[in-house]
């Protein structure tokens, strides 16, 4: 790994995170990380804008239509994009609102080095529609606070990889579904950049490993 962490962002969306992490990156606040490139996969999305305006190199690259999970179509389009990817050479690929599910015919290609972005603590709400699936939870009265979640992607598991970070996010009586989306947009922000900042500074996914038994050490000692 060279002394710049390099980076290949994959969203579909309008890519607020993406923004965030190149916002963070430009101002000097992330020192030592670069954005190589960007792949999305639903043309006309807000993050290709995003990169244009900030000179990142993008790749548009619709997915098959209706391919089933574990088709010849879905495994053909993931080689493709494993191809574009590993043109950036990367240390680590971020799922930053990437709404498609990857097979190992892409995740073989970048072992613990492929982290998604999930609107939902550990162990809850996998999978599309989490904030409102956690709202829904919170006017039932099952659940009192949401949050947000960074994991690696080590298999076709669905949010289910090691967590590297979580961060809880309150849930409030006069929340309407829309403050709470906003709200929990903040916090991605946030633990994206901290994520990213922490890795240029460490080279190395082992950081948040020893992090945690370091925390779990304090913890039997009442620390």
């Amino acid at each position: 790994m060279s002394n710049v962490l390099r980076l290949v962002v994959l969203a579909s969306g309008e890519g607020s995170n993406f923004q965030a992490l190149l916002d963070a990156i430009e101002s000097g606040s992330i020192r030592g990380a670069r954005i190589e490139g960007l792949v999305c996969d639903v043309p006309g999305a807000g993050c290709v804008q995003r990169a244009v305006q900030h000179g990142i190199p993008s790749f548009i690259l619709p997915g098959p239509a209706r391919a089933k999970r574990g088709s010849p179509e879905r495994l053909a389009y993931d080689e493709r994009l494993a191809v574009i990817v590993r043109s950036w050479r990367p240390d680590y690929v971020l799922l930053l609102g990437w709404m498609r599910l990857l097979s190992q015919a892409f995740l073989q290609h970048f072992p613990e080095r492929v982290i998604n972005l999930h609107p939902a603590l550990p162990g809850t709400f996998p999978g599309t529609h989490a904030i409102e699936r956690a709202f829904e939870a919170f006017l039932a009265g099952s659940i009192e606070k949401t949050g947000v979640m960074l994991h690696l992607v080590p298999d076709e598991g669905i949010d289910a990889g090691p967590v590297l970070r979580f961060a809880e996010v309150p849930i409030y009586k006069e929340d309407t579904l829309e403050i709470l989306t906003v709200r929990i947009h903040s916090v991605e922000h946030r633990e994206v950049v901290a994520m990213v900042e922490d890795l240029a500074r460490s080279k190395s996914i082992n950081y948040f490993y020893e992090k945690e038994i370091a925390n779990a050490s304090r913890a039997d000692f009442g620390l």
